[in-house]
């Protein structure tokens, strides 16, 4: 098996696209990353653009967006012999974690661990989910509203509070005012609010296109404004926005330790697609 790089996310999907789109639920943050580094290259340093190909089929794929965590694609054929040959590519990086499907990750761990001594551990467990079709929620008093200026300070802070809740922070620090600013714009993802008697009290974001869909993420109430539904009302309408301006799918992640997330976005219409790990190495 040999790996290739990339040297643009161009050249990326079309050789490594067509693999990873016979996937596209499985792939949706891999698309979703090269979407976004598409439309704001000054957001990341140089990306990793990998596929593993045996003879000339590939049956693996990676992304890194520095100082983000490796990103890996499902991979077919013999999973541990595609890890060995993308951990012997990676190595030399400083690479502090990685992501993916867990039939991927598994072996990725193994391998990293061996080439570089670097302990690898388990930091979170999620699970991917797809749309398809809304089923409306219990109806919560508001109305859903694109963010715009006038939100700048609540997103910048509910940004932040959802890194520190989730355990989302890259490495180092995070200019949460420049993140509200672009979501404002609309580069890269879009915010949403839902608003109840003039006041925000819900979040979140859609963005990172696939081929066919779009992801939504992140998803933030208050947690004193939690159990009124806005959430669950916020995200089924803005993922019924998007079927109906002709995404086919649309996407989410959840942590599988917050069963009540999990439960209220299967109530709307997600169904659950594959478990994803995510992995600090030492």
């Amino acid at each position: 098996m040999d790996v290739i790089r990339y040297a643009s996310v161009p050249e990326f999907l079309s050789h490594a696209g067509p693999f990873l789109e016979a996937r596209e639920a499985e792939h949706n943050l891999i698309f979703g990353i090269a979407s976004n580094v598409q439309a704001d290259p000054t957001q990341f340093g140089t990306p990793y653009l990998a596929a593993v190909v045996d003879g000339n089929r590939v049956v693996g794929a990676a992304l890194r967006t520095p100082p983000w965590r490796v990103v890996l694609s499902v991979f077919d054929v013999d999973a541990r012999a595609v890890a060995e040959a993308l951990a012997g590519d990676l190595v030399g990086q400083q690479v502090p974690g990685m992501v993916g499907p867990t039939a991927s990750t598994e072996p990725f761990a193994f391998a990293w661990a061996a080439r570089t001594g670097a302990k690898a551990t388990l930091t979170r467990h999620e699970r991917s989910f797809r749309l398809r079709h809304v089923i409306p929620p219990r109806p919560a008093p508001g109305h859903m509203q694109r963010a715009a200026n006038e939100h700048r300070a609540v997103l910048a802070a509910w940004s932040k509070a959802f890194e520190e809740e989730a355990h989302t922070a890259p490495p180092g620090p995070t200019d949460h005012e420049a993140t509200a600013d672009r979501w404002i714009r609309g580069v890269g993802r879009t915010a949403w609010l839902w608003i109840d008697e003039g006041r925000p009290v819900s979040l979140t974001g859609v963005g990172g296109l696939t081929p066919h869909g779009i992801r939504v993420g992140p998803v933030y109430t208050p947690p004193e404004l939690r159990g009124r539904g806005y959430a669950s009302n916020l995200v089924a309408e803005a993922s019924q926005l998007h079927l109906d301006s002709g995404r086919e799918f649309v996407f989410l992640f959840t942590d599988l330790a917050n069963p009540t997330a999990n439960k209220i976005y299967q109530s709307i219409g997600y169904e659950p697609v594959t478990d994803i790990d995510e992995y600090a190495f030492g």
